[in-house]
């Protein structure tokens, strides 16, 4: 009867050693769970809601364990006169502990649950139901049991790092510890800094380059001398990617935009540079430059140069816009300088992009430049997301931008762009940081609709600077500031399509718009990083030209939303 007492008591005690559960951890945990589904910028699925609040648990849990850790080290040792309780007391707080934790967490997630209708219904999406989303739970839980996992697994190599040092080079039992960490840390710095962020992104080019090599079924080799990859074209066919091959097979004709204009038009000449366009030492800058003379593009009224995406994507209501406006007599002029996907190649070669933006203008513009004042078409740069980060990198500053250009449309700048921060951080006191006022709006301008471009009533002097941002556009929102420091648009009034709930917390707010980037175009147009035709107000308000009226505006807007929709489908 003893042993089997005794038996009973060591299952007792290794249950509890694999659970092994922290329980002021516990407390921070549910905090920083119930936190974190509060409002953000945009709305998220249960899928996406647990997959964020699962690790914002999870460095709750981190956080309870060193506040513990402080506790016994430097309160526990005075408190010496205090009997500990009862092993049923401590039983019950531990009980009562669970149950608070997991009926706060339930109760958030109905809360939270209204909070993501709400934003839904400001985007004019429909809303999540409360029964779906309490699923956040249960991903949430699995996702924290991982990360703590990870951790506790770390946290054993530490301490064989630690008896190796302390037995083959005698460093003291107090310090072994500690140079275990060091150890680990140095390893995995030099890992990750060095042999698998290579690999990874190694692996990453080479899966994406094969996309590249892939062609769509809908993109077709275009006839036309004013096309890239056309028999007459320096840049060949197979050379410009999958982004590059769609770019120059689609896009209005001249017969189109004089059936949208009821004007006569010219074919638009479309110019594009893939990866392996340029061949042995050549620069694929000036055989973008080149590819213009070729086609006659300083002959025409307007010259766009425009920064792609990682991938070489060019928005295609961007680029029909302009032909629209200007009636075909238009180039446009882009290039691919990775195989990867914005998200990655902003964490793996953002200077890429900024070094292939600027070698791009530099080409077109010695070009440009060249000749005389009067027969030069208006140029123009346009960048969408990391594209516009690109584009920004051609210029030193205000003054080098308008000596050079004609005007400058950039779409949803990353927090990280130059220019824009510029901007931003000297805006005019009582501006708001998502629609800011930059030396009283006389040359750059920041718009989330139609109405902003007009904003402020005072003279906008050519050449014009415009940015369209959307106050709930994640990817212009997103910085690490967000760790430590409250935005200046989390204190100011926020914007309209913005969660009057939202709040700022340390560490939660970045995981909450970190994990936003992911959905950043699963909203309407209007919101989020989904700008729609706002890019054709956007030139309009740069670069219209002389004949310029509203009907005109309504009907290459209703073509070019149709036709963003049916590519859409077919790409």
């Amino acid at each position: 009867m003893t042993k089997l007492r005794a038996r009973g008591v060591v299952i007792v005690r290794r249950a509890e050693d694999i659970i092994d559960l922290n329980y002021a951890g516990l407390v921070v945990a549910t905090v920083f769970f119930a936190l974190s589904v509060t409002p953000s910028l945009l709305p998220r699925d249960w899928l996406f809601q647990g997959l964020i609040s699962g690790i914002n648990a999870a460095l709750g849990y981190g956080v309870g364990c060193v506040l513990e850790w402080l506790f016994r080290l430097w309160v526990r040792p005075r408190l010496t006169r205090v009997p500990p309780p009862p092993t049923w007391v401590r039983y019950a707080v531990k009980s009562a502990v669970l149950f608070t934790a997991a009926l706060s967490a339930a109760l958030m997630l109905v809360q939270s649950a209204r909070w993501q209708r709400e934003i839904t219904a400001l985007m004019g999406m429909e809303g999540t139901t409360t029964p779906a989303y309490l699923r956040t739970g249960l991903l949430s839980l699995a996702v924290g049991v991982a990360v703590v996992s990870v951790y506790r697994t770390v946290r054993e190599i530490i301490r064989f790092f630690a008896r190796l040092l302390n037995q083959w080079v005698r460093v003291p039992r107090e310090l072994a510890p500690a140079a275990g960490f060091l150890v680990l840390v140095l390893l995995a710095v030099t890992i990750f800094n060095g042999v698998a962020s290579r690999a990874f992104f190694a692996v990453a080019n080479s899966a994406f380059s094969v996309r590249n090599d892939h062609t769509s079924a809908n993109a077709i080799q275009p006839v036309q001398p004013e096309r890239s990859g056309s028999p007459a074209s320096l840049a060949k066919w197979e050379t410009l990617g999958y982004e590059g091959r769609w770019f120059v097979s689609h896009g209005p004709t001249a017969s189109k935009i004089g059936e949208v204009t009821g004007k006569p038009a010219r074919e638009p000449i479309r110019a594009y540079v893939g990866l392996e366009s340029a061949e042995g030492d050549e620069d694929p800058a000036e055989l973008a430059a080149a590819e213009l003379e070729r086609t006659g593009a300083f002959d025409r009224k307007v010259l766009v140069v425009m920064t792609t995406t990682g991938t070489g994507w060019v928005n295609a209501m961007a680029a029909g816009a302009i032909e629209y406006m200007y009636g075909g007599d238009s180039a446009i002029v882009a290039s691919q300088y990775s195989y990867l996907p914005s998200v990655l190649s902003f964490l793996a070669d953002r200077g890429k992009a900024m070094t292939a933006g600027r070698a791009m203008f530099d080409a077109i513009y010695r070009h440009w430049s060249a000749r005389p004042r009067e027969q030069r078409p208006k140029l123009l740069v346009y960048g969408e997301s990391l594209g516009s980060q690109g584009s920004e990198a051609a210029f030193d500053g205000l003054a080098d931008l308008r000596t050079k250009v004609d005007g400058a449309l950039w779409v949803g700048p990353p927090n990280s762009n130059r220019l824009w921060q510029q901007f931003v951080s000297r805006r005019d006191p009582g501006s708001r940081e998502v629609q800011p006022v930059y030396a009283d709006g006389l040359v750059v301008r920041f718009a989330s609709d139609s109405a902003d471009l007009a904003r402020p009533s005072t003279e906008w002097r050519p050449p014009r600077i415009a940015y369209l941002q959307h106050a709930s556009d994640p990817i212009v929102w997103w910085s690490t500031d967000l760790i430590f420091s409250q935005p200046d648009w989390l204190s100011e009034p926020r914007g309209a399509d913005v969660s009057s709930q939202m709040r700022w917390w340390p560490f939660v707010t970045f995981w909450q718009v970190a994990a936003d980037l992911t959905n950043a175009q699963g909203v309407t147009d209007g919101h989020g990083h989904r700008y729609g035709s706002l890019v054709l107000d956007g030139w309009a308000a740069i670069a219209a030209p002389p004949d310029w009226n509203a009907g005109m505006s309504d009907r290459i807007r209703a073509e070019i939303e149709a036709t963003e929709d049916f590519e859409r489908k077919i790409k």
